[in-house]
């Protein structure tokens, strides 16, 4: 485990913080707030922690749901995606996550971007 992208980023506590700083961001950009107006903040950055450490790697198993299924009626557009994505890449950053791991991390999320964008610009 020692090499994954999950160690590196420092495993689950560190995961936990990037994803609380992620949420701070999101939750601040009027773009992509609003997708997260009836969803428990909580169980939603649990569930984000543990989607991340799934796909970086680590001693996870991810439990949520089809990415299709789960996003197919939210309307999310390229340029809400990409916004997301910056959002985590400056969250990682913040903890001085190095600029290779950080795109590591963020060519995993961008594989999913085709069952999560739903809608065009």
């Amino acid at each position: 485990m020692a090499d994954t992208l999950y160690a590196r980023l420092g495993g689950e506590d560190a995961i936990t913080a990037v994803v609380d700083e992620f949420y701070d961001r999101v939750m601040a950009d009027e773009q992509v707030a609003g997708y997260f107006d009836d969803v428990d903040m909580q169980k939603q950055r649990a569930h984000q922690a543990q989607f991340i450490s799934s796909v970086t790697g680590g001693p996870v198993e991810y439990a949520g749901g089809e990415m299709e299924a789960v996003h197919a009626d939210m309307g999310i557009t390229p340029a809400d995606f990409q916004a997301i994505a910056t959002h985590l890449d400056d969250a990682l950053a913040e903890f001085d996550v190095g600029e290779d791991d950080r795109e590591a991390v963020l060519e995993e999320i961008a594989s999913y971007q085709d069952a999560i964008v739903t809608a065009a610009d």
